[in-house]
């Protein structure tokens, strides 16, 4: 027995060393590797491109949180006196402070959780854009207690902390952007929220140095965050330095030599309490002036412009490829949105195909061309309509209880998702292929409703004659989807007067058409009884199944008016069981459809 122990313990001996030194190695390993993620993470100019700690190339694919901190009018349906401190003030003077500041609270702790950035990760986002109200961080310059000091406000840097760590949890990068500077950047005062009446950012020294320690204060609590993807230190400057009676957003600016100076001193701020995180400059004029802004100051900047309203070829895009081969410096997409599906997917293609990243504008708004759509309610529409036209004052009670209700409805799973948004901004762009919008099971008395055509390109999934609003190149407005409503396509469509919750299809140009995918239960002969209202004069359709006609030229009689809809019926339409696509041709137009009602033959 002493002879077993004897010879076992230097086994167990050497057993434990092995052990601990696998451990050792593990921890090692651990170490690393945890240390060689972080350093990947963080973002860098490095030439042209934006690259991570490894030098891989990084295509920013984001959205930015418009509406969140800051409410720009029209976001909220408000037209007249649409900045968002207005908009309070108007909203105090009908219900009081302390129900106003009940609003606001129910807003931000509503519009803006973990599950909007979950669902931007399941989506195909990677990146997340920040517009930040400064008034959320620090004090304005106005209020402070003390000149020249800064009251740090706790607000806006707990909001900012959690959404960094729902970006973590997801591996989105956060982009940190400046939207509304302390005195406001530019003369389009909705987007910074600008009191006119007071002096702005260019014209106080004191509204620069807050916005400079402003940055310092960010860097400070940002500097070792991996996710953080940049700091993007002024939206939109839109400022005349030399000529502001003439120039007042800076579009013809040829020096802007006060905004350089203030992004060359945010910078060198920035650099004394971080030197990790990439910091992007816009330029004057909505961030697309660069007059004067280079040679550039520091080694990890990139450049933002804004897009909108405009072709989607490569001359709208040249004077920033220029830029960006002349100064060797990664150029971004800051901001582009706020038109058609159509609109988005050839950006997007157009910015992929250049290595240029994107950042989308709203995630969210009440309104139907964004991912999420916020419901109003008739109350607060009672009091948009108040603000917007005047007329009797609407009952606080009423104002309250549509504000209350407009907050709750601001958060995800009361917003409406519009897929096709989605679709057009992430599958289309590599895949442009039909898909069907929704299941249409076809048996007898099913009902395919006119507006559930398929997602898709247009002259693929539909065609419509006026797909996207280009009217800063053509100076004309082309609405796409007149209606802007349910989708966000070219097709035009418009709540059913007739149904609480129905939609059809309006505005119908002769050759547009619609495509649906459809699944048949059971082959045999339908009868289709197409419902329609054609007005005073008659439209006609054709129908085919799998591009094969099945009915060619019917007529749509006069119904008297467009909002009178009536059935015709094609009769004796063959189905197959399965899988197939029925195209409905509009060889004339100028009638709505409303839906087409499948009725089996015995």
């Amino acid at each position: 027995m002493l002879n077993s122990l004897q010879n076992t313990a230097p086994s167990r001996k050497k057993q434990s060393r092995n052990i601990k030194f696998l451990s050792l190695i593990a921890f090692l390993i651990l170490f690393l590797t945890s240390t060689n993620t972080f350093s990947q993470a963080f973002l860098k100019a490095q030439g042209t491109k934006i690259v991570n700690g490894e030098g891989q190339n990084v295509l920013l694919k984001g959205i930015g949180l418009g509406g969140w901190m800051l409410q720009e009018g029209y976001m909220m349906k408000v037209n007249k006196d649409g900045q968002q401190y207005r908009l309070k003030q108007r909203i105090e003077e009908l219900i009081g402070p302390k129900q106003t500041m009940e609003f606001y609270d129910g807003w931000l702790n509503n519009h803006t959780r973990k599950a909007d950035v979950d669902s931007l990760k399941a989506w195909g986002f990677n990146s997340i854009r920040l517009p930040m109200h400064y008034n959320l961080y620090t004090l304005a310059v106005e209020q402070e207690p003390v000149a020249g000091k800064n009251t740090w406000l706790e607000k806006g840097f707990a909001l900012t902390d959690s959404l960094l760590a729902w970006c973590k949890s997801n591996h989105m990068y956060l982009i940190l952007d400046l939207h509304a500077a302390p005195g406001g950047q530019g003369n389009d005062t909705n987007i910074s929220d600008r009191d006119a009446s007071k002096p702005s950012l260019w014209e106080s020294e004191a509204n620069k140095q807050k916005t400079i320690d402003l940055w310092v204060k960010l860097a400070e609590r940002y500097k070792d965050e991996e996710w953080i993807g940049a700091y993007d230190i002024i939206n939109e400057p839109n400022w005349g330095f030399q000529n502001l009676e003439k120039d007042k957003n800076g579009t013809q600016e040829k020096l802007n030599a006060p905004l350089r100076q203030l992004m060359v001193e945010i910078t060198k701020a920035i650099r004394t309490v971080d030197q990790k995180h990439m910091v992007i400059i816009e330029g004057n004029g909505w961030g697309n002036n660069y007059n004067g802004i280079f040679p550039l100051w520091d080694k990890n900047i990139a450049l933002s412009f804004h897009k909108y309203w405009n072709y989607n070829d490569e001359a709208s895009i040249n004077g920033m490829l220029k830029i960006r081969e002349e100064n060797q410096v990664p150029i971004w997409l800051g901001e582009t949105g706020e038109n058609s599906n159509v609109w988005f997917t050839d950006a997007i293609r157009l910015f992929e195909k250049n290595n240029i990243g994107w950042s989308w504008w709203p995630l969210k708004k009440i309104g139907f061309n964004n991912p999420m759509e916020i419901k109003t309610n008739p109350q607060y529409e009672a009091f948009v309509k108040y603000l917007n036209e005047g007329g009797n004052k609407p009952a606080a009670a009423d104002v309250y209880k549509g504000l209350v209700a407009l907050a709750e409805a601001s958060k995800s799973e009361n917003n409406v998702i519009h897929r096709d948004v989605i679709d057009a901004m992430i599958r289309l762009p590599l895949d442009p292929t039909a898909k069907p919008f929704r299941l249409h099971v076809i048996q007898n008395n099913a009902v395919l409703k006119a507006v559930d055509y398929d997602l898709g390109p247009n002259g693929v999934a539909y065609f419509d004659k006026d797909t996207a609003d280009y009217h800063t190149a053509t100076g004309k407005y082309t609405a796409g989807n007149r209606g802007r409503t349910y989708r966000n396509d070219g097709v035009d469509i418009a709540k059913d007067s007739t149904a609480n919750d129905g939609y059809i299809v309006n505005h119908i140009e002769d050759g547009e058409w619609l495509r649906y995918t459809v699944q048949v239960t059971k082959a045999g002969l339908y009868n289709l009884q197409v419902d329609a209202a054609a007005g005073a004069a008659q439209g006609r359709i054709s129908i085919l199944v799998d591009d094969k006609s099945v009915a060619r030229d019917v007529a749509v009689p006069s119904t008297g008016d467009v909002k009178a809809f009536k059935s015709i019926t094609i009769n004796n339409v063959p189905l197959k069981r399965g899988k197939q696509v029925i195209k409905v041709v509009f060889d004339k137009g100028g009638f709505n459809l409303r839906s087409i009602k499948f009725a089996s033959k015995k």
